[in-house]
């Protein structure tokens, strides 16, 4: 039986293709024997509606032969066989069908794709996430996924079971008389040049409906995301012209495909009229020249009022079906494209014993002619202390991001331990690197939670620890969410709203100290912290910094006067280097900021 079950959680094989079919079958793949047990249990149930309507007709036709004496002594065979498929076999048939669609086959599938999906996006690079509203991302991947679960099960539901059901029917018709066969042929082309005409239509316009829903979803998340900013900014009627701009084109496009849909409706039904009328006045007119018995009439009847009404079914599914292939192709355009930063072939596993790191030559540039950084020669000893300080868009950051691969560098390699950072997965060197940056990022979950993110298998101990040592247990035990939970259990809100600058970077800290990664990366760690609180957590830095290779980046320079050594970058460039006190005595650009810093910042005159 192990063979008729989906793994919900199955990794895909390879990349997502960019053609509808290879996309199907790639998030389809690993549940084909479901689909085909699923499939014949349809085709199967289709045909118990042939079946019915032989009975039905057989039934009729020996009640008539036998008469009212002796219809049940003489039919007792052929009643008991009807009693038989009605009572058992037709509804075991029917319950088994839905037991594999509705519990083998849809839960599991739709899961199977989602996880597919959202892996894939996840391997991504950081750019793909900054050009793209984070809702718009996330409403394309549950679109995708649903569409294409509904667009499976209304093949294996309706089509299959609407074929065989078509296929008996034609074949039944047949051995009553091949011209109302024929005549429901001829009913059948005109059912499918309908179908033809109207699908492509339907299909073309269900994208477009797709794109601007997912458009509103992104503009409506990007705004409650920054409500704060909204608010202070008094632009609450500039976000709902914004919002009411995207659903007046979602309603014109949502129009557009319901305008299609009516007309679709209409001539669906006209024509689904004409097929009871057509098979049951052939019928009435063969049996009134003897042709066929009063049993082929209740046949032929019974089958052309359940086709006519399986018309509406099948054509509304075809209509819903071709509409969610719509919106599949829809999300296939945003999530298929190409990872743009990937490890390797044949990437090692980066092993970090001494904790050196070498910028070779690094340049870049984002893409552009200028900006980013250039011709960067720098050493990181084991165990050395580096800070960099500049003014802004001095390229320090692009530093940081090159360091931890979020992009590749344009020209020049980055060495850790003498290991290309290129050559090395990127899961592998990311766990060798800690972090504590200026926009500290929380999850809205617990803050056991998002302090064990550095750490997935620490232990509760572990985590308080973690958040004794920055200063961060004391305000932990008092939190509590609109749930009531409390203390560590409680939930931080979305990107962590319910704390402060300072509590969130302490919690951020606490995450790198239970990391314990050989080298830490400080990118304005305690920006946020007022100077009384920096005091407080100071000695915790100090800690979570011996023994580690230590790239720290900072406007306050009273942070990292005591480093072991300074960098000054300067538009892309290094332009100093030496210990803090040697820097001053150069009397060069880091004495100016030095000298000009207001509060303890480098101010913006600084760079003139």
């Amino acid at each position: 039986m192990k063979l008729f079950k989906i793994n919900p959680f199955a990794h895909a094989n390879g990349p997502p293709p960019k053609t509808l079919g290879a996309f199907f079958r790639w998030a389809l793949d690993g549940s084909w024997p479901v689909l085909w047990l699923t499939g014949i249990l349809s085709i199967l149930a289709g045909v118990t509606e042939v079946v019915a309507a032989i009975l039905l007709g057989r039934v009729i036709d020996s009640a008539l032969a036998s008469g009212p004496d002796s219809v049940f002594s003489d039919g007792a065979g052929l009643l008991m066989l009807s009693l038989g498929f009605f009572i058992i076999l037709r509804p075991a048939l029917m319950w088994a069908n839905a037991y594999t669609q509705n519990i083998m086959m849809q839960p599991n599938l739709m899961t199977l794709t989602l996880s597919r999906i959202h892996r894939y996006t996840l391997g991504q690079a950081v750019t793909f996430f900054d050009d793209d509203f984070a809702g718009r991302i996330a409403q394309k991947e549950m679109q995708t996924a649903r569409a294409l679960n509904d667009v499976v099960t209304e093949m294996v539901h309706t089509v299959l079971f609407a074929l065989a059901s078509v296929i008996g029917a034609v074949l039944l018709l047949g051995t009553v008389d091949w011209r109302i066969a024929l005549g429901l042929l001829i009913w059948m082309i005109a059912y499918g040049y309908l179908i033809k005409y109207f699908m492509p239509r339907i299909r073309v316009r269900s994208k477009a409906r797709a794109a601007s829903r997912a458009m509103v979803t992104g503009q409506v998340v990007d705004t409650v995301t920054n409500i704060k900013t909204v608010k202070l900014f008094a632009h609450q009627g500039h976000e709902d012209r914004a919002a009411l701009g995207a659903m007046s084109e979602y309603r014109q496009r949502f129009l557009d495909f319901s305008v299609v849909s009516v007309s679709f409706r209409f001539w669906l039904m006209a024509l689904a009229g004409v097929l009871p009328v057509l098979l049951i006045g052939g019928a009435l007119w063969y049996w009134s020249l003897g042709l066929i018995s009063p049993g082929d009439i209740a046949a032929t009847g019974a089958i052309s009022l359940r086709l006519a009404q399986m018309t509406g079914w099948v054509s509304f599914t075809l209509m819903s079906l071709y509409a969610n292939v719509g919106e599949v192709e829809d999300g296939m355009r945003t999530l298929t494209p190409d990872h743009t930063l990937v490890d390797g072939d044949g990437a090692a596993e980066l092993v970090v014993d001494k904790g050196e790191v070498h910028l070779d030559n690094v340049s870049f540039a984002y893409g552009r002619k200028t900006g980013g950084v250039e011709r960067i020669d720098l050493t990181i000893h084991p165990g050395e202390k580096l800070a960099i300080v500049g003014a802004s868009g001095a390229g320090k950051s692009t530093l940081v991001s090159l360091l931890l691969r979020l992009y590749d560098t344009e020209k020049g390699q980055i060495l850790i331990d003498g290991q290309n950072i290129a050559a090395v997965t990127q899961e592998s060197l990311r766990r060798q690197i800690g972090m504590v940056t200026q926009e500290t990022a929380m999850f809205n979950r617990s803050a056991f939670d998002n302090i064990r993110y550095g750490k997935p298998d620490a232990t509760r101990e572990d985590v308080i620890a973690a958040a004794r040592k920055a200063e961060a247990h004391d305000f932990i035990t008092e939190l509590e969410d609109f749930k009531g939970r409390t203390g560590y259990d409680a939930h931080l809100g979305e990107r962590g709203v319910k704390l402060s600058g300072g509590q969130r970077q302490r919690i951020a800290l606490a995450r790198a100290i239970l990391k314990d990664a050989p080298i830490l990366v400080l990118d304005e760690a305690t920006s946020a912290l007022d100077s009384e609180v920096e005091a407080q957590i100071q000695m915790a830095l100090e800690r979570v910094m011996d023994g580690k290779t230590v790239l720290a980046i900072a406007h306050r320079l009273s942070t990292i006067s005591s480093m072991d050594r300074i960098v000054v970058m300067d538009q892309g460039h290094i332009v100093e280097t030496g210990t803090h006190d040697a820097l001053l005595a150069k009397r060069g650009l880091y004495a100016r900021y030095w000298d000009r810093q207001s509060g303890g910042f480098i101010n913006a005159q600084a760079a003139e």
